[in-house]
């Protein structure tokens, strides 16, 4: 059987390490959907077998690539609850302390150095001894990183700069040698903080979700079990200033709640008896006893976890193409410094100048600032997207939802809330509005519609055992046998196909039919949502010129509550395959188009759409068809999500434009002798230094 896993990469050395370890494993025909996160140091694949004897095979293949890597796998219950490991090319706490001592005392050596070569009194040796001594402390590291380099055939910074410093040292010049490696380690150092403080802001999604819970048992005491042990429906007690660990509903007590992490919103929450709790809200002063509703592995927390986790096995394209430039990118760059060593002192040119100039050429093209700032880049920016209650699957959606050229909306429980109420019923007749109402409530009663639910609820108290013979059909209605007789209630086309004249009612209303006949109609309406007009004026100021609502409801409710909404665009009465066929009709015209629904009725809109966005966490066949999530259901979240994208995107292409001028400048004036190996190293580490550190503010809070 074919299963999905997840590994933990412990001592994963870099973004290039990364791809490398994915391609390899991608070629593998056992595996298939592989992906590696460099940002958390995560594999995921899909691969049938035991679990040991994959476990071996993948370490296999990774050691093949970089050695010391360990894939450990990480079971469902597990996941973002990992520990921050291998997160630098230094692997564990207590070896970048070493290092960074290492660094110090070769900074010391290289002052010294300098020192005794402008002291005559001091022997001549010392100073060249002093430059070796910080070229060995300084450079082990990266030394022993180019030797497993060299191992694989593989090029990269290390052994880059392994090539620079024995040729400078084997020209004499000790002192650059030794400024090379000294610059490389205190930018190594720099980078590894860089990408830790970005890794750590975002494994700080995984904290939402506590491992606990406090079971009330029959006897009113309390017993502390692990969350992923607890069932639906047992009972918890949530105490003052606790994360809730699961999904529930509030049995007693009052309180308020901080629901910040799930929705993104700051304002406490009031929270008493059937309200309902999230797993990750943190409890205020009062003391609540809640009902479990969903288990651990489906509660509203481990599916925020999983999708930030898992938004890297969906690459955006700029991910995709910056591996693709970097694989071709550095080979070329090699070929090229060659030529320059070569060339020149074939035509005349100083020997010793020209390998000076390709050493320069070598260190300045590795493509470090682009293999990993946009990766990091693309999964901050579904970190940040997250704290502001917007769930993403992954960084192609970024890229995708940055510039949409249509908005497509649903009516029902999109723009609209999905609590409705009965406003009106219409006889035929002689029929009283009791029998109408009842008949409607018996047809409805088992069917989970937001409008039958307010049907039934409108009515009160109906005996089931009445009912048999239930059929529902999606955007038509209700079809039910009740004491031997067919009721039918819901559109106009139901009733149509089933021979009911309508004429005599407006068409406006749920109708209702006994026998063939008609008895009446109701009138429901939903309360509209009070950000969606806010949402539609924002997505217009942003540049979304085409705002469109698609809805199954009848023309007077759509008309009313797209003229509320400030939309100009709508259809009404659609079946849901009518609804398909326009947001089609709706791509081809217009481009890029999202479309927004409640995830109960437009899983199939949602799939087709370039982006589907759900509202709310929703059903699991709208986490299946969904792309982004709007945890907190307010329409006016997704104007929010595309600044935030747009910010994300300007960011990485900044990063991605930036990289190449510096490197491209300095590559020039190598080759021209105007740019020496200091130079060369701040293009290579100082640039990819500064392009993480600008990737990682996209997880700012500003928008």
């Amino acid at each position: 059987m074919t299963n999905r896993r997840q590994y933990k990469l412990n001592n994963l050395d870099c973004a290039s390490c990364a791809s490398k370890i994915e391609e390899r494993l991608s070629a593998i025909d056992a595996f298939s959907e592989v992906s590696v996160s460099f940002p958390t140091a995560t594999l995921t694949l899909k691969a049938e077998g035991e679990p040991r004897a994959l476990a071996d095979r993948i370490n296999l293949e990774i050691s093949r690539v970089e050695p010391g890597c360990v894939a450990v796998e990480v079971s469902s219950d597990q996941a973002g609850a990992h520990t921050e490991q291998g997160h630098s090319h230094t692997h564990g706490e207590a070896e970048g302390k070493w290092q960074i001592g290492t660094v110090i005392a070769a900074a010391i050596c290289f002052v010294a150095a300098y020192l005794c070569r402008e002291i005559s009194a001091v022997p001549a040796i010392l100073s060249p001894i002093l430059f070796v001594s910080s070229i060995l402390l300084a450079g082990w590291p990266v030394f022993a990183a180019a030797v497993k380099s060299l191992r694989h055939i593989s090029l990269d910074e290390h052994l880059l700069v392994t090539i620079a410093v024995v040729a400078a040292s084997f020209m004499g010049d000790f002192a650059e040698a030794a400024a090379l490696t000294l610059f490389f380690g205190v930018g190594e150092l720099f980078e590894h903080y860089a990408v830790g403080r970005s890794r750590k802001s975002i494994a700080a999604l995984s904290e939402i979700r506590p491992d606990t819970a406090n079971l009330l048992l029959p006897d009113g005491a309390t017993q502390q079990v692990a969350a992923q042990a607890v069932e639906v429906g047992a009972t918890l007690q949530i105490l003052p200033f606790e994360r809730v660990p699961l999904d529930g509903v509030v049995l007693s007590g009052e309180s308020t709640v901080d629901a910040s992490a799930i929705t993104g919103e700051s304002a406490p929450q009031n929270a008493g008896p059937e309200s309902e709790l999230l797993s990750g809200m943190i409890n205020g002063s009062g003391t609540l006893t809640m009902r479990v509703v969903n288990s651990y592995a489906q509660s509203a927390a481990s599916r925020i976890i999983d999708m930030v986790e898992n938004a890297a096995q969906r690459k955006a394209p700029a991910e995709r193409l910056v591996t693709k430039f970097a694989k071709i990118y550095t080979p070329v760059v090699v070929v090229l410094a060659a030529l320059l060593a070569i060339v020149p002192p074939l035509l005349g040119g100083d020997w010793k100048e020209w390998a000076h100039n390709a050493l320069v050429f070598l260190v300045a093209s590795c493509p470090c600032a682009f293999v990993l700032s946009v990766p990091l880049g693309f999964f901050a920016g579904v970190g940040a997207a997250s704290k502001r209650g917007i769930l993403v699957k992954g960084g192609c959606y970024i890229e995708t939802l940055e510039k949409p050229g249509a908005v497509v909306f649903d009516k029902t429980g999109t723009l609209t809330t999905d609590q409705f109420t009965v406003t009106h019923i219409a006889t035929v007749n002689g029929v009283s509005e009791q029998a109408v109402l009842e008949a409607a409530a018996l047809a409805e009663y088992r069917s989970n519609h937001p409008i039958a639910r307010s049907i039934v609820e409108a009515f009160g108290t109906i005996d089931e055992t009445r009912i048999s013979d239930f059929s529902e059909t999606p955007g038509g209605g209700t079809c039910v046998i009740v004491d031997g007789e067919e009721i039918l209630c819901g559109a106009e086309r139901l009733m149509q196909a089933h021979g009911v004249d309508t004429s005599m009612l407006p068409d406006e209303m749920v109708y209702v039919a006994r026998s063939g006949q008609l008895l009446g109609a109701v009138s429901v309406s939903g309360k509209l949502r009070e950000d969606s007009a806010l949402a539609v004026k924002q997505l217009r100021a942003l540049g979304v010129n085409r705002i469109v609502m698609l809805t199954g409801d009848h023309e007077e409710a759509a008309r009313n509550a797209a003229a509320a909404c400030g939309i100009t665009e709508y259809h009404a009465g659609l079946l849901p395959e009518e609804k398909l066929e326009i947001l089609e009709q709706i791509k081809r015209e217009s481009g890029v188009t999202a479309f927004v629904g409640d995830g109960i009725n437009d899983a199939p809109v949602l799939a087709a759409a370039d982006v589907g966005v759900a509202m709310g966490l929703g059903t699991d066949a709208a986490i299946e068809a969904g792309d982004v999530f709007l945890t907190n259901n307010q329409p006016s979240k997704l104007p929010q999500a595309i600044v935030l994208f747009r910010r994300c995107m300007r960011i990485i292409r900044f990063n991605i434009t930036f990289a190449l001028l510096v490197k491209g400048v300095v590559l020039v004036l190598g080759a021209l002798s105007l740019a020496g190996m200091w130079a060369a190293v701040f293009a290579d580490v100082g640039v990819t230094i500064l392009a993480v550190l600008n990737s990682a503010r996209i997880l700012s809070k500003k928008a």
